[in-house]
């Protein structure tokens, strides 16, 4: 039992080590941009620049708006999935990976065939259009974490009698999904929004090939030019990242325990 726990132990620090090590690496030389002394200055010169404000209040505002969307496509489809076509299940969890199987270039690519000036619905001619096509490519790419985490969520309670009893009492369909159902996942579709949120934050590819300013488009900008502001701007990506990861630990200890036979 001894020499189990110390192998343990040996393959827990030597996996800690395989992550840490290159993080504080990357801490140490973000704070070297003076020599002999350790400084903030290039975080400061990263967030004082308004690109970076620019860039990072789009990322935001997009991020939100691809949570709205996901969660009024996912949370209806895992919610009618459950109640009353289980047997759709084996489809929509297929569907729902193919994001994960797909690059994002081809995705986008493929986006921007069907969507050019040239088609039939032109939206990459104005900003509005392309905005739209970029949250809802963000959506598609979002859409395997966000129907799990709701999905998860659906587990946990009894959607059948909830349904029932608010049918009983009156409700249609509009209020059991957002009085009755909805607040008895919200955590699960927290986690999945945060989860949402960090990967939009971070995203870069769809983003570069449709020509927006996004905060992944940004730190490649700035890695192809500076030296210690790219190291500053990969330790805030991380520190938000993992913000979001904690968000998510966090939540799931208010998750409900009982799921429903």
């Amino acid at each position: 039992m001894k020499k189990n726990n110390l192998w343990a132990w040996i393959i827990f620090v030597l996996g800690a080590a395989y992550f840490l090590i290159p993080l504080l690496a990357t801490v140490q030389f973000s704070l070297s941009i003076r020599r002999g002394t350790l400084s903030l200055d290039a975080y400061t010169n990263v967030i004082q620049t308004p690109a970076f404000q620019n860039t990072f209040s789009y990322s935001l505002i997009v991020g939100v708006a691809t949570i709205v969307v996901g969660l009024l496509i996912v949370v209806p489809a895992a919610y009618f999935v459950r109640l009353r076509a289980p047997h759709l299940r084996p489809i929509i969890e297929f569907v729902t990976l193919l994001p994960l199987v797909i690059p994002p270039i081809i995705l986008v690519f493929g986006y921007i065939r069907m969507y050019n000036s040239s088609s039939w619905l032109p939206l990459t001619n104005t900003d509005v259009g392309t905005n739209t096509l970029l949250t809802l490519a963000y959506v598609a790419l979002a859409l395997p974490y966000m129907y799990r985490a709701v999905d998860t969520g659906l587990r946990t309670i009894d959607v059948q009698t909830l349904t029932e009893a608010a049918n009983i009492l009156g409700a249609n369909t509009v209020t059991i999904l957002l009085k009755v159902i909805f607040p008895n996942i919200l955590v699960a579709v927290l986690s999945g929004a945060f989860l949402t949120l960090a990967i939009v934050v971070g995203e870069f590819t769809i983003a570069s090939l449709l020509n927006r300013p996004a905060f992944g488009v940004y730190m490649q900008n700035v890695g192809a030019n500076r030296a210690y502001e790219p190291a500053a701007l990969a330790v805030i990506s991380f520190v938000i990242t993992w913000g979001a990861m904690g968000m998510i630990q966090l939540l799931a200890r208010f998750a409900p325990r009982t799921v429903s036979r």
